[in-house]
């Protein structure tokens, strides 16, 4: 793996390579769908490779580690391609599994809308019967990827006057769709991973409701069990740790190696923990707790990271030599308060926690 990453992976300095999952390369994608690395335990007649979950993990893991730009396909592999094998029909498998395992089609998930973030359960966006199809109305927002994809799996309210967690659908809208307008949303830094989704009488064939209709927050809870333990969670920041060792030198002054050892001392408690959950997944469990649990860990530690470390060199007498260190510091500290947001927030998290610790 690390052969293939020096060979296929383009050079960048270390804010290139911090947040690597939200940065997208199409050629880097479709080099990765060449090599066998998306779609890595599916099955062979579905574009896959039949491998074992946690051979993937060890992908994963690399891949963040070195900063290599994954994010093109990174939520159509992770997570949408699950889900079409786990509830799809065998149509929209034989269709889109190929695509998405050649690292060629990207898919954004339409859940979170502007005023039903994290509380997903009270989502607005409709979806009405017309003869063999539906007709869908509404907003999503925080999109990721959407500029990019070709196809989003948006999470519709199907039963009207239903409430909170009932009557809702999962349905695949492919992003070319009259009455589809996709919007960026820009980031401090100027980055572009946020997009908002306006869904205006947008018409859909039966056959793109993925599952049941009615089992959408069954299929979506599911779904973000497999976005929220992997080490996408701890190793956002990872690139300033490597930096700050290597400003450091092989001798650290004192602040510094107590603070080097302090970091890695937690990444590899996180990656213990995230290894363990992704045990459960391959043996077909719903660690749910503990990708909670993970998620909201991981999160602090990537937000802690630049902070400490910017306190650690906040009496350097000189930085002309980390360039690479202040730059990806500069980066981390304007981007790393959205860490704790994406795929669910701290609050709803520590909900989860409790709830599954029988404190609520």
């Amino acid at each position: 793996m690390r052969d293939f990453i020096a060979r296929e992976a383009p050079k960048s300095d270390a804010a290139g390579r911090a947040n690597c999952w939200a940065v997208c390369d199409a050629d880097f994608s479709k080099a990765m769908g060449r090599a066998g690395y998306v779609g890595m335990t599916w099955p062979v007649e579905y574009g896959g490779h039949a491998r074992h979950p946690l051979h993937r993990y060890v992908v994963l893991e690399e891949l963040l580690a070195a900063g290599a730009p994954v994010g093109m396909h990174w939520i159509a592999d992770r997570q949408s391609g699950p889900l079409l094998l786990r509830y799809g029909t065998e149509e929209q498998r034989r269709v889109h599994l190929p695509g998405i395992a050649a690292g060629e089609t990207y898919v954004c998930i339409g859940m979170s809308e502007p005023g039903a973030g994290s509380d997903l359960a009270s989502i607005r966006t409709q979806g009405v019967r017309d003869g063999d199809g539906w007709r869908i109305s509404g907003q999503k927002v925080w999109t990721t990827n959407a500029h990019n994809a070709q196809l989003m799996i948006a999470l519709v309210r199907t039963v009207e006057g239903s409430q909170r967690n009932e009557g809702l659908t999962q349905f695949l809208i492919p992003l070319d769709t009259p009455g589809v307008t996709v919007r960026p949303i820009i980031d401090l830094v100027g980055g572009h991973d946020f997009n908002e989704v306006f869904l205006d009488n947008v018409h859909v064939p039966d056959t793109a409701r993925v599952g049941a209709e009615g089992n959408g927050w069954k299929q979506v809870t599911a779904e973000l069990s497999l976005e929220r333990s992997g080490p996408e969670r701890y190793l956002s920041s990872y690139a300033a740790l490597v930096e700050l060792i290597r400003f450091a030198g092989p001798e650290p002054e004192p602040v510094l190696a107590v603070l080097i050892g302090r970091l890695t001392a937690e990444l590899w408690t996180l990656r213990q923990m995230s290894q363990s959950t992704a045990a459960k997944l391959a043996a077909g469990e719903d660690p749910a707790l503990e990708a909670a649990i993970v998620k909201d860990l991981g999160n602090s530690f990537e937000q802690e990271l630049p902070r400490a470390i910017q306190a650690a060199l906040d009496g350097a007498d000189d930085l002309s030599a980390a360039t690479d260190l202040t730059r990806v510091l500069a980066l981390l500290l304007q981007v790393s308060p959205s860490f704790s947001l994406r795929g669910g927030t701290r609050e709803i998290l520590r909900g989860i926690i409790a709830r599954g610790l029988g404190l609520r």
